[in-house]
């Protein structure tokens, strides 16, 4: 009896390959290896070697209670070489400071990759961050977050003071990185003592100081007069010549104008890559 049913199905089998048709078991098989040989497609492949910053589907996202999400950043795709000087520019709530937080390992993302100077920074913890920071990055901000206690010469020595490094090679160090941007005669002053164009060279000295992989400006003429503006980002010009990866995040288009890419951001993506020259 069993063996008149299979002989029933083969020829039914038959009928319908003849006709085109297949029956609904072989449709489950051929469903069954389209998807294994579907999971066994190769990912695509990403190779931030020859890039500075790299950063590959970047999401950073916000919880805000009540099952409600922001995502500030929404799959960025950027990457920098070295040498390059690059201005990160959008509006308020673009997601650019979020874009720079993460650059500046001062945040992790939520999804996605980073690479900075052939390192994965994204899975690193807050200690190892930390450490990346302090070697890696130099930061000019808005403000100068100047010790107002200590001296020109001070303020400069503390990232090597963080690294360990010995009383006399600081000094040595600081010092130089003083002179290169025309603070030699200033070292022993204090920030109550120095101009706003002075403070924010004090900045930039210590940004040097510890020989980073890249500078990171965050609106860095944001409280300067502008001619004392246009001499700031002259000396930008210059670190960039010497050989300095500097990435510059403004919403100030004359500023902007200084780089030689600019990156716009809106809503959470690069909206627009420009190359100027």
């Amino acid at each position: 009896m069993e063996s008149r049913r299979r002989g029933q199905r083969a020829k039914e089998q038959e009928k319908r390959s003849e006709r085109g048709q297949v029956s609904p078991e072989e449709t489950e098989k051929r469903m069954a290896t389209a998807e294994v040989i579907n999971i066994a497609q190769p990912a695509v492949s990403f190779s931030p070697e020859n890039f500075m910053i790299s950063t590959l589907d970047l999401w950073k996202t916000y919880d805000m209670g009540s099952e409600q999400q922001v995502h500030a950043l929404r799959g960025v795709n950027l990457n920098i070489r070295r040498n390059e000087y690059v201005a990160i520019m959008g509006p308020s709530g673009s997601g650019k400071s979020t874009l720079m937080n993460l650059i500046g390992c001062l945040d992790t993302p939520s999804k996605g990759q980073y690479w900075l100077n052939n390192q994965q920074v994204s899975e690193l913890d807050d200690d190892e961050l930390a450490r990346i920071r302090n070697k890696e990055i130099g930061f000019v901000f808005q403000t100068f977050n100047l010790l107002a206690r200590a001296t020109a010469l001070h303020n400069v020595e503390l990232p090597l003071i963080y690294a360990g490094v010995p009383a006399e090679e600081r000094a040595e160090r600081s010092k130089a990185a003083l002179a290169s941007v025309g603070m030699e005669q200033r070292m022993s002053h204090k920030p109550n003592e120095l101009s706003g164009g002075q403070r924010q060279r004090v900045a930039i000295a210590r940004a040097l100081v510890n020989r980073p992989s890249i500078i990171l400006a965050d609106e860095p003429t944001g409280n300067l007069d502008s001619q004392t503006g246009n001499e700031i980002m002259a000396l930008m010009d210059r670190l960039q010549a010497q050989g300095n990866t500097i990435v510059l995040v403004t919403h100030e288009h004359d500023i902007a104008e200084y780089a030689h890419r600019v990156v716009y951001i809106k809503d959470g993506v690069v909206e627009k890559d420009e190359v100027k020259r």
